[in-house]
């Protein structure tokens, strides 16, 4: 609604407002926000920027909206803001009752935060200086914050810790390790060759995914879809990720838990000579989603769950039948 009250006012989207006013300065490239179908800015939810971008939003706000030495929020509005105006619950293990501001929770340990869902956070923390920004994808948002008030506010110091450059390596080389879990199993199968090429049809669905096939005529196989929206075409890593071009967005709705246009990478496996896992990754997000497709004769077993969804995250099975569909 608050989106809505701007966009009138000003003429302009949320998102629009913001990129010379908030994002531009920060230095904040490529936000983008999930919009209504009047192409109005959800406002309070869908806004994707890198975690290092919400950390610097973060900064802005722990310097009392200063930036480089302008004064991109009044520092009047951030004090009010980010301070308890009203009363949310009296737990005081849950940082979910410690009070609301204008858009911003209160935290424990005279902390406040913005968070998104499925554990996205902005933690400013003022008696440290200090800005915690993470990205996660989790069902119980509480465990993420319990870990940084355990585990990181112990070990924090109101003054600067010394130089410890073996601790920085340790840490660089901890980085530069991780990686994104691949499905498990064989790169080839038997049954590749025999259901290369066909079309398994759907029953009318509300995902509304008509009909699959697949093409193991290479070592790169693709997946393709055809939807209510389209022919979508994935090519798929095998022990591997495959990153999908840019433009690659038909169908992937009917798959994946967000509405958006994400960069997505893909990695199969078979986990038996009859059944096929494809692991879809929006990598610049924590969402994935695992396929698993079994092939029973003329009849293919689909089963698709995501790792965190708003509503249920393991989908309806649903059965195709091998048909004629081009």
């Amino acid at each position: 609604m608050l989106s809505a009250i701007v966009q009138k006012v000003t003429g302009m989207t949320v998102l629009d407002y913001l990129k010379p006013r908030l994002f531009e300065p920060l230095g904040i490239d490529t936000p983008t926000w999930v919009a209504s179908p009047q192409g109005i800015s959800a406002g309070a939810y869908g806004l994707s920027v890198r975690t290092e971008d919400i950390a610097r939003f973060g900064q802005l706000y722990l310097q009392k909206g200063n930036w480089k030495g302008k004064q991109l929020i009044p520092s009047a509005w951030v004090e009010e803001a980010t301070a308890r105006q009203t009363s949310n619950g009296s737990s005081p293990n849950s940082d979910w009752d410690q009070g609301y501001g204008y858009q911003f929770w209160r935290s424990r340990h005279n902390t406040y935060r913005g968070d998104g869902a499925f554990g996205q956070y902005c933690m400013v923390i003022p008696e440290l200086d200090a800005v915690v920004a993470i990205t996660s994808g989790v069902r119980d948002m509480q465990s993420v914050m319990n870990l940084v008030w355990t585990k990181l506010l112990p070990a924090m110091k109101s003054d600067h810790l010394p130089e410890d450059r073996a601790a920085r390596q340790k840490l660089e080389a901890r980085l530069n390790g991780l990686v994104v879990k691949l499905p498990l199993g064989q790169p080839s199968s038997s049954m590749g060759a025999k259901i290369s090429g066909k079309w398994f049809e759907f029953p009318k669905n509300e995902r509304g995914i008509q009909a699959i096939s697949f093409d193991f005529s290479s070592s790169l196989p693709v997946l393709l879809a055809r939807t209510t929206t389209g022919l979508s075409k994935t090519p798929i890593g095998m022990g591997s990720w495959r990153k999908n071009p840019d433009d690659f967005t038909n169908g992937l709705g009917d798959f994946l838990s967000v509405p958006a246009h994400p960069l997505v990478a893909a990695s199969g496996a078979w986990t038996a000579d009859d059944t096929f896992n494809v692991k879809l990754v929006l990598y610049q997000t924590p969402f994935y989603s695992s396929l698993v497709f079994k092939f029973d004769g003329d009849r293919l077993v689909f089963d698709a769950e995501h790792n965190v969804a708003f509503g249920p995250t393991k989908l309806p099975q649903l059965v195709g039948q091998a048909g004629s569909t081009q």
